[in-house]
């Protein structure tokens, strides 16, 4: 199964201790992407951040390599959503407004729960 990583989907491992690839393996996604609009984000992060911000967002760059990139441009959230739509994927993110964009479409959504697992809502 498919799944786009939003920036603060990146951010998990760092701010909570957990493994956002084992966990989504464990739920079923072997199929990892990262818009190149999330990459600009953390790009801007890893600029503008400091202390535990710039290093979650630097964290987030290395592991980026395990996720295809696909082009897209634009509100990160806004190309999110159209993508994910296009390629019938899920999409791990803790963003709320985006989660709502998200469910209003009926595209899939992994989220944080209880601050230790990965899990679809």
């Amino acid at each position: 199964m498919k799944i786009i990583i939003d920036t603060n989907g990146f951010m998990i491992p760092v701010q909570f201790g957990v493994d956002i690839f084992e966990e989504l393996k464990r739920l079923g996604f072997d199929e990892f992407y990262v818009p190149e609009a999330v990459v600009f984000e953390i790009e801007k992060l890893i600029k503008r951040e400091k202390g535990s911000n710039r290093t979650a967002a630097k964290v987030a760059r290395s592991m980026m390599d395990r996720c295809e990139r696909i082009a897209g441009t634009g509100p990160a959230d806004d190309v999110i959503l159209r993508l994910a739509g296009e390629m019938e994927a899920a999409v791990l993110t803790n963003d709320i407004g985006l989660k709502r964009r998200l469910a209003e479409s009926g595209i899939q959504t992994v989220s944080l729960r209880q601050k230790n697992r990965l899990d679809i809502v």
